[in-house]
């Protein structure tokens, strides 16, 4: 570690596990054009690289840390949004303090002066933990208005020695995932393949998606890697055109991500039986893979493409404006997270699907195909008065999705049930705002409306809002259903057929009294009461996190809430 004083006020985890003292594991060049990292063993990567092979590895340093009076800061893969007391919410990117780190699945953490529980999975720990509290807002690489000056004059063996960590990081996780990815194709996929008998092809592309093309095109990015990466001045590395040179190459990740909720439900699934239990576990043994099951050797795609802008961002900041690498950091920083967003983008969809379908379940007289043949997501909803030909005015609740408006009618006595009365293609309609006054096609007297005009024939739906404010979100609304469409085909944002059709199955089960979570049969081990901070002693944590939950990118699971089953009911999808 290296020494705290006036020239250096800093420490990094890496530094806790390096054998090597100048921070750098141990580098081989790749054995063909290919990027073969054969030449990396096993045991060569768990000496260099203790803390990401050795499970608990991270959670033991960390403790070590605390327990040393060290500040441990953490910044977020995912949004984690909850509505329970114990538990920590934040946004992808939020800088979280971690306090505690004894149990493997729950921290205890600070964030925006409050602290809770946070799921552990939805971390990555910051390699350069600086003790002396740094702004975590701005723009990363530019330091705080009233930290400038003092940033100029900080040694500058100090911030190549943090950039060296953060280049270390990357080369030596990089190195590790494809020592995973590598484990998954030949160690899960090519047995599986020997066993026809247990293994269709349709359950082998669900389960593992194109994670073999993710492979073939890490081997080439790592290649790349290592012909910019500077062993004996790992500071003046440049590694940013890398990034740049593979970020359409990226994009592949996007179809293994939205085919993760399906591999869960399929994993799942098998995993009930205990052959297929046993037969995953000797293939693990057999390839000599780590003690992880299949579910988080799968989950690790997922986990990597989020880690790069963070990895990234906190490379920029320690990264001079003057140093050769600065500009193309900066634009693989941007580039990255522009993927990232397109993950948790899709995540926000497979959770709203499931809340489609559910509201579907609930809807009185449904006619026609499933809403979510068409859509995926919910835009607006609210109560419109629409205008018939006749003149004659009726009172709806209009739900507006992507592609489609529906309109449904609230029970006189009970107004928590709705009866489906139709639905309007948002495709085949123009909209046209309306000035007060009187409307030429039914010669009456209009306020606050508005018109939705068939493309292709005389057909026009006129809608009336109480207020003038309730216009304007409808207008906005129905704006933004186009524009998000649009964005939904250019980023090819599309979700498979399995998964709609389970969605709507788990939504009819859970209708009959059978609820059941998205990914299916993933189990949750009991609360454990005696698990709690030492100066928080009344406080328990929450259920343990099962790692298939984070697997299918849903959040952790939760006890039921009578409260919230009731609001549901009555306000779906109300904001």
């Amino acid at each position: 570690m290296v020494a705290r004083g006036e020239i250096a006020r800093f420490w990094s985890l890496e530094s806790l596990h390096l054998v090597s003292s100048d921070g750098g594991a141990e580098s081989s060049a790749l054995a063909d054009d290919n990027g073969s990292e054969e030449d990396y063993s096993y045991e060569d990567l768990c000496r260099a690289n203790p803390r990401y092979l050795q499970p608990g590895g991270e959670q033991l340093a960390i403790n070590e840390l605390i327990s040393d009076g060290s500040v441990v800061c953490a910044e977020a893969l995912w949004d984690h949004v909850t509505m329970d007391e114990q538990e920590l919410g934040f946004k992808a990117g939020d800088v979280i303090q971690v306090l505690e780190a004894s149990h493997k699945d729950w921290w205890w953490g600070r964030s925006a002066d409050r602290e809770a529980w946070f799921p552990a999975s939805f971390v990555r720990l910051r390699v350069n933990q600086e003790e002396l509290a740094e702004g975590s807002s701005g723009t990363p690489g530019e330091e705080p208005a009233e930290d400038a000056g003092r940033g100029r004059h900080k040694h500058p063996e100090s911030k190549q020695q943090m950039r060296t960590n953060v280049i270390q990081e990357i080369m030596d996780t990089e190195r590790v995932y494809i020592k995973h990815l590598r484990d998954i194709c030949e160690g899960y996929i090519r047995q599986c393949r020997k066993h026809t008998a247990m293994f269709t092809v349709a359950q082998l592309a669900t389960i593992f998606g194109n994670i073999e093309d993710i492979y073939k095109f890490q081997r080439k990015f790592l290649k790349d890697l290592e012909k910019q990466y500077n062993q004996e001045e790992p500071h003046l590395s440049e590694i940013g055109s890398c990034f740049l040179e593979h970020q359409e190459g990226f994009a592949i990740y996007s179809e293994y991500c939205n085919n993760h909720p399906g591999a869960c439900a399929e994993l799942a699934g098998l995993m009930k039986q205990g052959r297929y239990r046993h037969f995953f576990e000797a293939c693990r043994l057999l390839q000599q893979m780590i003690d992880i099951a299949i579910d988080g050797f799968l989950l690790t795609p997922v986990q990597k493409i989020c880690k790069y802008p963070l990895q990234l961002a906190e490379l920029l900041k320690y990264t001079a404006q003057e140093h050769s690498d600065y500009r193309n950091i900066k634009a693989a920083y941007e580039a990255m997270k522009n993927v990232a967003c397109l993950i948790n983008e899709r995540k926000r969809k497979l959770e709203s699907i499931d809340k489609i379908a559910r509201w579907q379940v609930s809807i009185v007289g449904w006619e026609g195909q499933d809403i979510l043949e068409r859509s995926s997501e919910l835009i607006h909803s609210g109560e419109l008065t629409r205008v018939t030909r006749q003149g004659k005015s009726q009172q709806r609740t209009f739900f507006l999705f992507d592609h489609q408006l529906v309109a449904c009618k609230k029970d006189l006595l009970r107004r928590d049930v709705l009866y489906y009365r139709g639905s309007t293609d948002m495709d085949a309609v123009e909209l046209v705002d309306l000035e007060d006054g009187r409307d030429g096609a039914r010669t009456l007297g209009v306020r606050n409306a508005f018109k939705l005009v068939s493309r292709t024939g005389d057909e026009a739906h006129l809608f009336c809002a109480k207020k003038p404010e309730d216009k304007a979100r409808w207008l906005q609304a129905c704006r933004d259903e186009r524009r998000r469409v649009q964005e939904d085909r250019a980023m090819g944002m599309e979700i498979s057929e399995n998964q709609k059709k389970l969605a709507m199955l788990n939504a009819q089960k859970a209708g009959h009294g059978k609820s059941k979570g998205y990914g299916g049969g993933c189990p949750s081990a009991p609360p454990l009461q005696s698990l709690r901070p030492v100066h928080q002693r009344h406080v328990t944590v929450p259920a343990s996190l099962p790692q298939q939950q984070v697997f299918a990118l849903a959040e952790p699971k939760r006890k039921p809430s009578l409260f919230w089953h009731t609001f549901n009911k009555l306000t779906p999808f109300r904001k």
